[in-house]
């Protein structure tokens, strides 16, 4: 899944949807993502709704959707809400909303969320403390912020080092956006697994 070599759009999407969804999507990737466990160590229920930050064509929004009673794909690229509409409608899916948001801001409703997932995205936000205070917004009292990324050093997936954001490049950044570290997991081989809470 790396992103070196590949002309971009305006989003930091790859401009070859087609190539970059079979990476994205791949039996390889599912290999070190453990997406199932990782939705698994949310412990959603059917009583909680949870968004997705850059949902992309719902690789884990879908997903969270057979856990939680409701689940919002936040995603500022039209083309993916597209892609991802139409595997809503394929799956026969009716708790999951797309929601065409901005790059510095979610749009989600106030207190509509009781967990904020964000996988492999938060370096594209053009200011991290403003988006995270933003979506902290959306939570309900009690919700959590999570966020999953690649660890900062050379790896066979993933950005190249200088597009990733460290562990505790992340927890100070969070910090300045009034947030803590509650729970940690460190199943996943490549990247860190961070869940957070409003201070």
């Amino acid at each position: 899944m790396s992103h070196a070599g590949h002309e971009h759009d305006p989003y930091g999407n790859p401009a070859d949807l087609e190539d970059y969804l079979r990476r994205l999507e791949g039996s390889e990737r599912a290999g070190w993502q453990k997406p199932d466990e990782c939705v698994a160590a949310l412990g959603l229920g059917p009583g909680d709704s949870a968004c997705e930050i850059g949902a992309g064509p719902g690789y884990f929004a879908l997903r969270l959707a057979r856990k939680a009673g409701h689940v919002f794909a936040v995603e500022v690229h039209p083309r993916m809400l597209e892609i991802l509409r139409e595997r809503i409608s394929k799956a026969g899916v009716s708790n999951l909303t797309p929601v065409l948001a901005l790059r510095d801001d979610p749009l989600l409703a106030p207190a509509s969320c009781d967990l904020a997932l964000i996988v492999n995205t938060f370096h594209h936000f053009p200011d991290g403390v403003l988006y995270l205070r933003r979506l902290t917004r959306s939570l309900k009292p009690g919700g959590r912020v999570v966020n999953i990324d690649f660890h900062e050093r050379e790896l066979p997936v993933g950005p190249p080092p200088e597009h990733k954001l460290s562990r505790d490049a992340f927890l100070r950044i969070a910090g300045k956006a009034g947030l803590r570290l509650d729970r940690e997991h460190t199943f996943l081989p490549w990247q860190y697994f961070l869940e957070l809470r409003p201070a």
